[in-house]
């Protein structure tokens, strides 16, 4: 006879990590509470206590815990940092899912499967809880509603972000998926949830929402103020590193099969946010050259050298950020094609520099910079037309 596997094993493993920091007085409530549930689902789980550099006794009843209960593990850190627990946890597990919960339970335990049943069957790669959703139901008070959900707002609006809760502490991630999307971020405290997210996205993995029931701990020692700016900063940092390429999305896509490089780029609303995002970048590079070229070259000449030298890294930063077009292939050609889109750009903001000389008579430098910088949006629209009808469009730009 055949060897039978049970119902748990054929499901997959799990392995569910509480990152803590000094919570002595709930901790061994909490982890109870998280074992008790598990055995009555169909799956082999562990219950893993990251202890983020504990001073008081945490880390003592962490380990009491595991001596207690086969299934319960621990990880000590000699540092604090949600991002940080997590990567030593989620690294150092062979589970096949692998789960994030704040300690105090504020999400009920009852969506814990529906939030790992996609990802068991392969269906997705992430799965986050939300307290955004409309059929969610959540108690809290309302500044931290309101901090939630401008910072949920500000994510959509400046990293284009379709998942509707970043900060939500319950989630999941397929361990292959993990393996190769943790190297990529950088951040080891708060905004490692969006960072990871984000990442994940742009990679056009498929991230699955579960709505929840989510209550508010009124004793929790997060500053959500401090958290909130730090994530501020952290969208700054992760922005700038989207633009630049430094983020191998499209090697990730290609890996792990949802979509093609071409493909992660996204249609018409995210082309439309990243060139938004870097054209606000190139006005801001365009005025700081103008103004230090203004001097020795003169208004037309500074106008000129600050365009050309714009151009080309717009032209560069569009390519790969707003479009998705990866490695040198085609890269000469895109330039030359925006040498050509640059005569237009030249030739509307020098008319409209020599008609601000001569109808207002003044050689102010700041008037000059705003003059040229309404004269640039003028030529914008038409950049973005050529860029994605002529120099970028589908079947043209090729990756390398």
């Amino acid at each position: 006879m055949e060897p039978t596997t049970s119902p748990a094993r054929r499901l997959g493993t799990l392995d569910v990590v509480i990152p803590v920091f000094n919570e002595e007085r709930s901790l061994v409530a909490s982890v109870e509470a998280v074992v008790a549930h598990l055995d009555d689902l169909p799956l082999v789980s562990t219950v893993t206590v990251a202890d983020n550099a504990s001073t008081d006794r945490t880390g003592t009843l962490a380990d009491q815990l595991a001596t207690r209960h086969p299934g319960v593990r621990v990880v000590h850190l000699e540092e604090k940092g949600r991002g940080r627990a997590l990567k030593a946890a989620w690294s150092s597990s062979d589970a096949d899912v692998l789960v994030y919960m704040d300690v105090d339970l504020s999400t009920d335990l009852n969506a814990l499967l529906p939030l790992v049943a996609p990802l068991l069957t392969g269906h997705s790669d992430l799965a986050i809880g939300s307290r955004l959703a409309r059929t969610s139901r959540t108690v809290r008070g309302p500044r931290r509603e309101i901090v939630s959900r401008g910072y949920n707002y500000l994510l959509r609006g400046a990293m284009r972000a379709r998942f509707s809760d970043a900060q939500c502490g319950f989630k999941a991630i397929r361990r292959d998926v993990a393996d190769r999307l943790l190297p990529l971020v950088h951040d080891d405290a708060w905004f490692f949830d969006t960072e990871l997210l984000v990442v994940a996205e742009r990679s056009g993995l498929r991230i699955h929402e579960v709505p929840v029931d989510w209550v508010d701990d009124p004793d929790s020692s997060v500053d959500v103020l401090r958290t909130a700016l730090d994530d501020l900063r952290g969208m700054a940092r992760l922005g700038w590193s989207l633009v630049r390429g430094r983020v191998p999305v499209g090697e990730v896509a290609a890996e792990l099969g949802r979509v093609s490089r071409q493909g992660a780029a996204g249609g018409l609303s995210a082309q439309l946010a990243g060139f938004a995002v870097v054209g606000v970048l190139s006005t801001l590079a365009f005025a700081v050259l103008y103004l230090g070229l203004r001097g020795p070259l003169g208004a037309q000449g500074a106008n000129v050298v600050a365009l050309l030298l714009t151009t080309v890294a717009n032209t560069a930063a569009n390519r790969r950020f707003t479009f998705g077009v990866r490695g040198p292939g085609g890269a000469a050609v895109h330039q030359l094609q925006g040498l050509v889109v640059l005569g237009a750009g030249i030739a509307v903001t020098s008319g409209a520099l020599a008609l601000l000389h001569q109808l207002a008579g003044t050689q102010h430098r700041g008037l000059e910079v705003v003059v040229l910088t309404a004269a640039n949006l003028l030529v914008t629209v038409g950049r973005f037309v050529l860029m994605r009808g002529w120099m970028f469009r589908r079947g043209a730009a090729r990756t390398g």
